[in-house]
């Protein structure tokens, strides 16, 4: 069963809660109760087999079949590898290649995964209805989601993102996604007004109202959606027990997890998967240049009242980390009133601040730290000179992060790094980096140098992506996007 962060509605299945995406009322949806897989029982299992036992753990109420076939995803020919998340030593670290599925960045380790559990829950729930999925993206989610979508029976995805706030190559992706019910929007602002407008869209009892009277439901495939999340516990516990197995970590000894992240999804499944027995010392939270995170570790204020800045890490350039409410939620002692309070008070206010206690908490329990620009290129150039390894510019943040930690208190406890993109979705700042090439190359123009330089090969993703026919993007601004969902999916 699942309850909400804020304690304002009844515990739901794992059926209800994937299916509703998010609480309606507000909050997120959160396991009642955490449980505890031991990774010894893996050591042998291929990376489906461990998928299919930790989500059990979750959704056991599922239809019969639904999880068996949604692993299988992981070997179908859909990941560019027999290994879909292979772990590759670089130096003294691990770097855990989230970016082998179709779309070239980690959000496809869930987003393959996610429509299998959607249309099943919804089905379980006997609902005959039409769900849209409603997502915002700071980049690599919307492709993934497309992906993951498109031409699912019984569904229409729409996909919001800044206008001018992702990768060319990645709105590229979105852009040339096909299918009958995808859908994308432009919207004039950043990832995090989207973000709060999707939110509020959810919370709107007349939207939901009039949906359900047309045979429609809504749901969500951002990582506030608990089905999204879920599937990323698994590749923490498959780094450990790939490090095992490389005979880089005795058994039971601890590692260290450190995750760039911007909406703090990806480190939370690592948390969870420290929460469920996996040997993790220390996590470690890597932010770019938008350091709210960090910020808040030094001194227990989450403000938003900040510049925001556009980097050459964009999936991170996000102040409203959703994710962040799940974790104080289970730092706090899962004190729904509180966690109300705090977040009622970023919403009016831009800013919250916790007591003591649960600022003790949250540093004994993770460690925070970011790179600026100049830092993340100096990043990739040296590890690329010293390594020939290839980092895109959001490991790169992880990286650097790594590294200050490492050399301020000189912990020499095995590191998996999230490597969560490939360089080539961010193939200019690569090329930058590696050669120092300060030319105005076009993204794709740098994508063929980049692979010419170094040998490495361009993902079948992104090959030829340039040439494909792209879909029409309706652009707005957040406050018209309610009134697009109206007019396209329930007046229209």
């Amino acid at each position: 069963m699942f309850i909400s962060t804020r304690g304002n509605i009844e515990p739901q299945t794992s059926a209800q809660a994937i299916a509703l995406g998010m609480v309606p009322q507000g909050g997120l949806f959160v396991p009642c109760e955490v449980p505890t897989v031991d990774w010894r029982q893996y050591i042998d299992s291929d990376y489906a087999a461990l998928a299919l036992a930790i989500m059990k753990s979750y959704c056991g109420d599922l239809p019969e079949g639904t999880l068996e076939q949604a692993v299988k995803a992981y070997h179908d020919g859909r990941f560019d590898t027999d290994n879909p998340a292979p772990l590759v030593m670089v130096g003294n670290c691990g770097l855990l290649e989230l970016w082998h599925g179709p779309t070239a960045a980690f959000k496809d380790m869930a987003l393959q995964i996610l429509p299998y559990l959607l249309t099943a829950s919804t089905k379980e729930l006997g609902e005959d209805k039409e769900v849209l999925i409603l997502t915002a993206t700071s980049g690599d989610t919307g492709k993934a989601a497309l992906e993951g979508f498109k031409d699912v029976a019984g569904t229409k995805i729409v996909v919001f993102y800044p206008d001018g706030g992702v990768s060319p190559v990645q709105e590229k992706q979105m852009l040339t996604t096909g299918g009958n019910n995808t859908y994308v929007a432009a919207v004039k602002g950043n990832f995090d007004e989207c973000q709060t407008a999707v939110k509020h869209i959810f919370a709107s009892e007349e939207l939901r109202q009039k949906l359900s009277e047309n045979q429609k439901v809504f749901s969500s495939a951002n990582s506030i959606n608990w089905g999204r999340l879920l599937p990323q516990i698994v590749y923490y516990y498959w780094s450990y027990l790939e490090a095992v197995r490389q005979r880089v970590v005795a058994p039971d000894a601890k590692i260290n997890i450190v995750v760039p992240t911007g909406n703090f999804g990806n480190i939370l499944a690592a948390f969870y998967a420290q929460k469920m027995g996996l040997p993790i010392a220390n996590l470690i939270c890597a932010s770019n240049k938008n350091k709210v995170l960090t910020d808040f570790f030094e001194d227990g204020i989450y403000e938003i009242n900040r510049p925001f800045y556009l980097t050459t890490s964009p999936s991170m350039d996000i102040l409203i980390s959703s994710n962040f409410e799940r974790y104080l939620f289970e730092i706090s002692g899962r004190d729904s009133k509180q966690i109300t309070q705090w977040f009622n008070d970023l919403s009016t206010t831009g800013k919250f601040q916790v007591d003591a206690d649960t600022l003790n908490n949250c540093r004994n329990n993770m460690t925070a730290g970011w790179a600026d620009e100049a830092e993340v290129l100096a990043t990739i150039r040296k590890v690329y000179n010293e390594y020939q390894y290839l980092l895109d510019p959001h490991t790169a943040v992880g990286m650097k992060v790594y590294e200050d930690y490492k050399n301020s208190n000189g912990d020499n406890t095995f590191t998996v790094i999230a490597s969560t993109a490939s360089p080539f979705k961010f193939a200019k700042s690569v090329l930058a980096a590696v050669t120092d090439d300060q030319d105005e190359h076009d993204p794709w123009a740098a994508l063929i140098k980049l692979s010419t330089l170094t040998g490495w090969k361009i993902p079948d993703a992104l090959e030829g992506l340039r040439e494909k026919p792209t879909m029409d993007v309706y652009r707005c601004k957040p406050d018209e996007i309610a009134p697009y969902l109206m007019h396209m999916f329930i007046e229209g």
